[in-house]
């Protein structure tokens, strides 16, 4: 018997048809199973914790079948609680499966600590305040003593008391100046 006759004789048409009624019989018993082992069309909604504290949070997600996991401290945000969630992730009002992870961002306790560059001291004001500027601090009172060179900084100054280079304060914190006034 030839292939071509073998394609147009009732065996092989028979064999086809239960092949395809298999197939389609193991395709609905795969369905009916998956619908019953990851809970289709059951969800929970993710509270919005932005702004909550830990402990807050971690009783909020319980209570949703939820499980918390922190992902990070970010930046200082100073529109936010001390250790706080600031970024959630998945977003607040999503719908997730039960016992899916929730991934929280928290706010530090305060603005990360930055030294004072060691080369400060002998810039000229135009280099020491974009210097100081990019690093995070302002500048504040700018005082003039005697000194040859106009405008080179000759000191730095915190809240009245002498800062050395090399020390640490917090980014946005206020450094006064003291320049040389070209005398």
């Amino acid at each position: 018997m030839s292939f071509i006759n073998f394609i147009k004789s009732k065996v092989f048409f028979k064999q086809l048809a239960l092949a395809i009624l298999v197939l389609i019989i193991l395709c609905f018993i795969m369905l009916r199973y998956l619908d019953s082992t990851t809970n289709h069309g059951d969800f929970e909604v993710v509270p919005d914790l932005k702004g909550k504290s830990i402990n807050v949070s971690k009783i909020e997600l319980e209570q949703n079948n939820l499980v918390m996991q922190i992902q990070d401290s970010a930046n200082y945000n100073p529109n936010y609680p001390r250790f706080s969630v600031i970024e959630q992730e998945p977003i607040a009002g999503a719908n997730v499966k039960k016992d899916r992870k929730i991934y929280l961002t928290l706010n530090p306790s305060g603005y990360p600590k930055i030294k004072i560059p060691k080369n400060i001291i002998g810039l000229t004001y135009r280099q020491a305040k974009p210097t100081l500027l990019q690093l995070g601090f302002k500048i504040g009172k700018i005082t003039y003593v005697d000194y040859i060179a106009k405008d080179e900084v000759r000191g730095l100054n915190y809240k009245g008391k002498v800062l050395k280079p090399g020390t640490t304060l917090a980014k946005t914190e206020t450094i006064d100046l003291v320049l040389g006034n070209g005398k």
